[in-house]
């Protein structure tokens, strides 16, 4: 199985991040130790935002875009310097269509059957979406049966307080949405989030 390709596997899902914002708030997050960010394309000028994030910083954190749905939608986020992409929900047809066009692609699934279909169409991790709905029980069940080493990560929920509990129940690292970044917040907020994470990787992985 192809391993998570960042050294922290963590994603910073910036969720209705602006333009105009996007690269103050991901200077802070690549420098608390942050190499896999994610825009997600319901976010408000998702391409310019993109654009601007793999420029800057493209050669030091694994840059992409999330809630992708189709196939169109994939190619732009490639276009715009995307490497990663992130969907909410498992559909075949789109992870083949990102996987031969080179990205890296983190699958939605909840299921084991949703799993084993993201997993034949090329799928290089698994994303469980909404995570706290099933809870580490599922994650322990899960593991059971999925391939060793395929990156599994927790997105839905996750703060710095519970990340431990997710990686030990079997998770290889998280999406971090809305208790890392909301729409709207200043930088230093961003910054404190984004430290207080990576404490509470250093801790649960120590």
């Amino acid at each position: 199985m192809t391993p998570w390709p960042t050294a922290l596997p963590l994603v910073a899902i910036l969720r209705g991040i602006q333009p105009h914002e996007a690269i103050a708030h991901c200077e802070v997050l690549v420098d608390a130790g942050f190499d896999a960010i994610e825009i997600p394309l319901n976010s408000p000028e998702w391409p310019a935002s993109i654009r601007a994030v793999a420029a800057r910083f493209g050669a030091q954190a694994l840059i992409g875009g999330g809630t992708v749905l189709n196939a169109t939608q994939a190619d732009s986020l490639l276009a715009c310097g995307g490497r990663l992409m992130v969907t909410p929900n498992t559909r075949p047809a789109l992870i083949e269509h990102a996987v031969a066009k080179g990205l890296f692609v983190a699958a939605g699934f909840a299921t084991a059957s949703e799993a084993f279909d993201a997993i034949d169409a090329g799928a290089q991790a698994l994303k469980l979406f909404p995570a706290t709905t099933y809870g580490t029980g599922h994650v322990k069940a899960l593991r059971a049966v999925l391939p060793a080493g395929l990156p599994l990560l927790a997105v839905g929920g996750i703060t710095p307080a519970n990340l431990g509990e997710w990686l030990k129940a079997g998770c290889s690292g998280a999406g971090l949405g809305s208790d890392l970044y909301k729409p709207g917040q200043d930088v230093a907020r961003t910054r404190q989030c984004a430290l207080a994470f990576v404490q509470a990787w250093r801790d649960a992985t120590a």
